[in-house]
């Protein structure tokens, strides 16, 4: 288990996502970025260079807040993903359906 519990910082239209995420944290972290997608206007930046993990809880929970900011016509721009997510999503066949990461690849 780590030391560094995930959070969400705003400022402005970006959320900078921050911590390390596993199956014990991942919902509470996840509720979190539904909470300020419901809140968001247009577009917001999801800003993952603070993340210390990469696994499948981080991708799914990623899908979510597409989802999510989908259905409420929001757009999402994630930057700052690590190679590591980023080649987890490629071998996962999802980098196009995470706005920011088909174009690393």
């Amino acid at each position: 288990m780590s030391d560094r519990l995930p959070g969400i910082v705003r400022n402005g239209k970006t959320l900078r996502v921050t911590g390390d995420v596993d199956a014990d944290t991942v919902l509470a972290l996840r509720k979190q970025g539904e909470q300020e997608i419901r809140q968001a206007d247009g577009t917001l930046e999801i800003d993952l260079s603070g993340l210390g993990t990469a696994n499948s809880v981080v991708l799914s929970m990623l899908l979510c807040w597409q989802r999510l900011a989908l259905s409420r016509h929001c757009h999402l721009s994630f930057t700052g993903a690590s190679e590591r997510l980023r080649s987890l999503a490629a071998l996962s066949n999802l980098q196009d359906q995470i706005p920011g990461f088909a174009e690393h690849s």
